[in-house]
């Protein structure tokens, strides 16, 4: 036993092992490091800036995540030399103890737990807290399967940030038609044809008695933002007003070049990992428990969020309209104000975005964890009726 403990050790594995790994792992961290760095490259010669400071604060978390990681590596040792007591080893678990497990005396049940904690951990640590009669903090194998969780989160996350950023740069291309049809009036000095198309916006939104009570204003805000929730009248009213507030000098400046910035400027902020977002996963790893289908209520979180986001843009739009209605000017322009949205605070809006985004990769990113790590017959993944809800809603 003792023989082949050494043998495991770097003193008696054979060099050409340990080179052709390290050369492996550098290869491939110089692939990904040179890879970023022509990114970037080509994000600095297209001019796009607000691109380039979101690939830097992508290359932070990174760091964040790998410094994260070489912390679990070299403080391991010192983790798994912790003892706790066999009491402690059995409370808050997120799977219940087989049935054997539990039968006998609680000094079989304390050493059943010894002895298994012995056998996820064959380093010197778990030798020592056994002399003690106590169970190590956490085995060399939970720290391993921690180490993979942080890896799949980073990816995850990475991948749900771009995706969202293709997606929104999707959809704003879309409403480039609108843009240069509002152009080409402004530059025509056709105006008529514009001011018609703007006074449908007051219409669709202000025009009626039921459309300016709040519950009925809610109500259509919610189930619009199901099918078409920027329509060309709201677009080409939004960009009117914007226009005359900040740019009254310049009518034909364009809104969506502007636009498109702001969404690059944006996924700068959504791309990182803030400190209450880990506070969050702490929070979920600690409620994870046994019994309380925990990671099943999760996944409505984020839709809730995200219709509730929803329809709150989409009745800043209504009540623009029906503000500006309520002037002595109504068709003069809308006004934009932060007034409208959550405590005056729009950032309150992305923040939430942002705390969906990454919720929503935490859900992904536990579920493939947990799923390559343990297998899908887990206990953690529950009931095949609890895991459909869960990946629908994800």
């Amino acid at each position: 036993m003792a023989e082949e403990e050494l043998n495991e050790s770097l003193e008696y594995t054979p060099t050409w092992i340990v080179a052709v790994v390290c050369s492996i792992i550098v290869f491939i961290s110089l692939c990904a490091e040179r890879a970023l760095h022509r990114l970037g490259k080509y994000l600095k010669r297209k001019k796009q800036k607000a691109l380039y400071r979101a690939l830097n604060k992508l290359q932070e978390e990174l760091m964040l995540l790998g410094f994260i990681s070489l912390l679990l590596t070299v403080f391991q040792g010192v983790i798994s030399h912790i003892c706790i007591s066999p009491e402690h080893a059995t409370q808050m678990l997120p799977c219940k103890r087989s049935h054997e497990s539990v039968q006998g005396s609680e000094h079989d049940h304390y050493d059943t737990i010894i002895n298994r904690r012995r056998l996820l951990s064959t380093d010197t640590g778990s030798q020592h807290c056994r002399l003690e009669g106590k169970v190590p903090l956490l085995s060399l194998e939970g720290l391993h399967h921690l180490h993979i969780f942080i890896f799949v989160l980073a990816v995850v996350h990475v991948v749900f940030c771009v995706t969202t950023m293709i997606l929104g740069g999707a959809r704003i291309r879309q409403w480039k038609s609108w843009e240069d049809h509002a152009r080409k009036k402004t530059t025509n000095s056709s105006g008529e044809t514009l001011r018609s198309e703007i006074d449908e916006f007051f219409n669709k939104h202000a025009q009626g008695y039921w459309r300016k009570a709040a519950v009925v204003g809610w109500f259509r805000s919610f189930f619009k933002q199901f099918y078409g929730s920027v329509a060309k009248y709201d677009y080409l009213a939004l960009r009117h007003g914007f226009i005359k507030e900040h740019y009254p000098n310049d009518p034909n400046f364009n809104f969506h070049s502007y636009i498109t910035r702001t969404l690059e400027v944006d996924f700068r902020k959504v791309i990182g990992i803030s400190w209450y977002l880990w506070l969050f996963v702490v929070l979920f790893l600690l409620l994870n428990l046994e019994g309380w289908h925990t990671y099943f209520w999760l996944a409505f979180l984020p839709l809730i969020i995200l219709l509730l986001v929803g329809a709150k843009l989409e009745h800043i739009i209504t009540r623009l309209g029906q503000e500006s209605v309520a002037k002595e000017y109504p068709t003069e322009r809308v006004k934009p104000s932060d007034e409208y949205f959550w405590f005056n605070r729009p950032a309150i809006v992305l923040d939430l975005l942002h705390f969906t985004l990454f919720q929503n990769s935490f859900e992904i990113a536990f579920f493939f964890w947990i799923w390559s790590t343990y297998g899908f017959d887990s206990c953690i993944m529950e009931k095949v009726a609890y895991i459909i809800p869960r990946i629908v809603m994800g």
